[in-house]
């Protein structure tokens, strides 16, 4: 057999769009290591009558987290961070609402893995813009945040 019929070959699963970061957190792992998840509010819909879909994202690409962890305070203080977003291997998860008017009811929340962000802006202004994908980056350049 080649090395070739050896590999695992793998159908993606991905999912493109604008929306806003929520919620940005380091979610503990009993057994294994932590990592940095995101709340991504995806806009649809007609301009005049936006509708959101809300993703919860295990930020899992070195680019995706640094850009994640370079903004996280803009995150956290309730800033509109909108960004142009690709998650990967979206799947459905059932849980059960703990409090609220929803209390014992069943919830679906969408989970997924954010790959890359295109483009950040806060407030409207942009603060990051990823090279095109065909474009050679040197090994040690990390994502930097634009100059404000």
């Amino acid at each position: 057999m080649t090395t070739q019929e050896n590999s695992t070959r793998y159908f993606d699963l991905h999912t493109r769009g604008i929306g806003y970061l929520n919620r940005a957190r380091v979610v503990p792992v009993k057994r294994g290591q932590s990592f940095l998840a995101i709340d991504v509010a995806a806009l649809h819909g007609a301009a005049d009558d936006i509708q959101h879909t809300y993703f919860d994202c295990r930020v899992s690409v070195q680019e995706a987290q640094a850009l994640v962890q370079a903004y996280l305070q803009e995150i956290r203080d309730g800033k509109a961070v909108l960004v142009a977003f690709n998650i990967g291997d979206i799947y459905p998860e059932l849980f059960v609402y703990e409090k609220g008017p929803k209390q014992g009811q069943t919830g679906v929340s969408l989970k997924g893995r954010l790959l890359r962000l295109d483009w950040i802006k806060i407030d409207g202004a942009e603060v990051y813009r990823a090279p095109p994908k065909d474009a050679v980056l040197p090994e040690h350049a990390p994502a930097r945040r634009a100059a404000a």
